[in-house]
């Protein structure tokens, strides 16, 4: 097996036994990228160029790596502890700041920025000893379900089969875990932009409690709905993951102060005694038909099949499987979504005008509001400015009541489903998403349409509930599918109980051995 198929916890294992060195492992991961990811994306690029290469990068920070691989190696000749996640490579969405590095957020109007300092989350990552790879492709400022809006083109492939999208908006970062192009990603979640991705490309994507991450450093989407957290190719990796970047920290007022488990000791209580919860109302998507009525329609019967049997594994290990758990809001959770993201994207957007960071436009502008025009025209794509517009119109005084109110109050009432649902179990078992990857194209350009591949998980970012998705098998056309838990406030633990339970009772599945064909 070469270093770079380990899992993060053998890397580390490895490196710090001095079994291998940490610029060993790095230099398989380089040399692997070289040979899968192709052109990396860049503003201006060909959406078509190298049709069969994976394109996750937007850059590739080797020198660097290179020197935090050095001084892992020197730590530990010196006898010192280099963390716990010494030498494992990662690569971070390019939506996280990292000093000295681009941080774009895959626009133009941050294609030139230079960050000064580092995320918190990227920064316990490092000190941990995981050594940053580069930055990866994304949805333009995250808003996408597909990665195909990124302005660094060509967009990111699924690994799986390339004609396909990996999913959005960590799309970058799921197609980079599943392409072995490091052991671990970080991500950020808004309505499922960690998990969906992770199912379309057959890795474990997790979604931390709303403030069990810090975000400072994040460049915002939707502050309220934004969660940091990891992408990785089994629940352990993710486990230890969370374990490094979980706390409370001084720059960001909404990350908790709560003490973090040891969740790789958690992880392997099993599942007995759990009461596991299934919900009719995630068994099917509902959206508005030509007429704007609200129409419902059945998962197709191989993705339901996949719950059922996660359920009979887990039951076989003595959970317990309570069915008719209702969540009757869930169907309003996109509408929800749609006009509070869209308010928040808004305001998070005025800060790009052209004067302090960024892009500006090189056109002579007579004054300060024709610069900010200009260059904002020219800077965003067309889904910033959709946004932006949306966020401006539903948030004014004459319909705010109408939509931005009205939006606020499903949302309560979504998180008082969940409330009553852990009345009654410890998790929900639902699927991860309507359908398997869709092809490139095959969506893009239909906002609406787009938003509905999140339905199943844009609950869990209105209630601030921890969620996980896991790989559950291959369709027929040998695309991934995926299974997904929701747990109460800050249970990640339970997550991971469940998740390496079930990774557990399915490793001699026939699927689990089957790779991308890369």
């Amino acid at each position: 097996m070469e270093f770079f198929e380990l899992s993060a916890q053998e890397i580390a294992r490895k490196v710090r036994a001095r079994e291998v060195t940490a610029l060993e492992v790095l230099e398989s991961h380089l040399a692997h990228i070289a040979k899968v990811d192709g052109s990396p994306g860049r503003v201006g690029g060909d959406p078509q160029a190298e049709p069969d290469k994976i394109h996750a990068f937007i850059t590739l920070t080797a020198d660097r790596a290179r020197k935090q691989a050095a001084a892992i190696d020197a730590q530990i000749a010196a006898g010192q502890d280099a963390g716990p996640l010494a030498g494992v490579p990662i690569t971070v969405k390019d939506i996280f700041t990292v000093e000295d590095t681009p941080s774009t957020a895959a626009s133009k109007i941050l294609a030139n920025f230079i960050a000064p300092y580092t995320a918190t989350a990227v920064d316990r990552l490092e000190a941990a000893g995981a050594i940053v790879l580069g930055k990866v492709n994304l949805d333009e400022f995250t808003f996408g379900s597909s990665n195909e809006s990124s302005a660094f083109q060509p967009a990111p492939r699924n690994p799986w089969n390339t004609d396909h999208v990996p999913g959005g908006s960590s799309g970058g970062s799921a197609a980079a875990v599943a392409a072995f192009e490091g052991a671990i990603s970080l991500g950020t979640d808004t309505a499922g932009s960690i998990r969906l991705p992770a199912a379309y490309c057959g890795v474990v994507g997790l979604k931390p409690t709303y403030g069990r991450v810090s975000r400072y450093g994040l460049i915002a989407f939707g502050s309220s709905l934004d969660c940091p957290g990891p992408l990785s190719r089994t629940v352990a990796d993710s486990a230890l993951a969370l374990q490094v970047m979980a706390g409370a920290d001084p720059h960001d007022s909404t990350a908790a102060n709560l003490p973090v488990p040891d969740y790789l000791a958690e992880m392997e209580k099993g599942v007995r005694g759990l009461k596991i919860g299934l919900s009719p109302d995630y068994f099917r998507i509902t959206y508005m038909d030509s007429n704007g009525s609200l129409t419902e329609q059945p998962l197709p019967a191989a993705i339901l099949q996949k719950v059922y049997d996660a359920a009979e594994r887990l039951a076989a290990q003595g959970a317990e499987i309570v069915e008719g758990i209702a969540m009757p809001h869930t169907k309003f959770g996109i509408p929800a979504y749609f006009v509070i993201s869209r308010v928040e994207a808004a305001s998070n957007l005025h800060r790009y005008d052209g004067v302090k960071y960024g892009y500006r436009s090189p056109e002579r502008s007579g004054d300060l509001r024709s610069l900010y025009r200009k260059s904002r025209a020219e800077g965003f794509g067309a889904q910033p400015k959709l946004r932006i517009l949306m966020g401006m119109y539903v948030s004014a005084a004459q319909y705010s009541e109408q939509y931005y109110n009205r939006a606020l109050k499903i949302r309560s009432l979504i998180r008082q489903d969940f409330d009553q649902a852990f009345t009654q179990v410890d998790a929900l078992l639902t699927p991860s998403t309507p359908s398997p990857a869709f092809r490139m194209g095959g969506v893009f350009g239909d906002s609406v349409l787009m938003q509905y591949a999140d339905q199943l998980l844009v609950t869990g970012n209105h209630a601030g509930v921890p969620g996980i998705s896991l790989p559950a098998g291959l369709d027929e056309a040998g695309l991934p599918l995926g299974i997904h838990f929701f747990a109460p406030d800050y249970r990640e633990d339970t997550l991971f109980r469940l998740g390496y339970a079930y990774e557990q009772a399915t490793a001699a599945e026939a699927w689990r051995k089957v790779k991308p064909a890369l």
